[in-house]
C-alpha cells in the first residue's frame, strides 16, 4: 500500500534527487570555499609582505633621517671650528697689523727725532761758524787775519759735519 501512494513515490523521487544532485552541489560549495579561503590566504600573505617591506622602509629612512642629523650636526661643529680659527687668525692678523703700524709710527718718531737733531746741529754750526767769524774777524785785524778766517770758515762745515 506504501508503494501504491503518490506522496510515497513523490518522497523517493525526492530522496533520489537530493541524493544525485547533493554530491556535486556539495563538491561546487567546497570548491568555491576553497577558492576562497586561498584568495584569502594570499591577500593575507601579500598585506604581510607589504607591511614587513613598510617596517624596512620607515627603517631605512629612520637611519637615514639619523645618519643625516650626524651629518648635520658634523658640518655644524666643523663651522663652529672654522669660525673660531677664523677669529683667531683675525685677532692675530690685528695684533701684527698694529704691532707693524706703531713700529712704523716710532721709526718715524727716530727719523723726525734725527732730522731735528741733524737741523739743530746744522744751525748750531752755522750760529757757530758765524760767531767764530765775528770774533776772529774782531782779533785778526788786516788782510791777512781775513783770508785765514776765510780758510778756516770754509774747511769748518767739512769738518764738523
Amino acid at each position: 500500500m506504501m508503494f501504491q501512494s503518490p506522496e510515497f513515490w513523490v518522497a523517493v523521487a525526492f530522496i533520489i534527487f537530493i541524493a544525485s544532485t547533493a554530491r556535486p552541489i556539495w563538491l561546487a560549495v567546497t570548491k568555491a570555499l576553497d577558492n576562497r579561503a586561498n584568495s584569502i590566504r594570499d591577500e593575507l600573505a601579500a598585506a604581510q609582505n607589504l607591511r614587513e617591506e613598510a617596517q624596512a622602509t620607515l627603517a631605512e629612512y629612520k637611519r637615514k633621517q639619523r645618519d643625516t642629523a650626524k651629518e648635520a650636526e658634523a658640518i655644524i661643529s666643523q663651522a663652529r671650528e672654522k669660525a673660531a680659527r677664523s677669529s683667531a687668525q683675525g685677532k692675530k692678523d690685528l695684533e701684527q697689523t698694529l704691532v707693524r703700524r706703531q713700529q712704523l709710527a716710532v721709526d718715524r718718531i727716530a727719523q723726525a727725532e734725527a732730522t731735528a737733531v741733524k737741523d739743530v746741529r746744522s744751525i748750531a754750526v752755522e750760529v757757530a761758524i758765524a760767531a767764530a767769524s765775528k770774533v776772529l774777524k774782531k782779533q785778526l785785524a788786516g788782510e791777512e787775519g781775513s783770508k785765514l778766517v776765510d780758510e778756516a770758515i770754509k774747511e769748518l762745515p767739512t769738518k764738523l759735519h
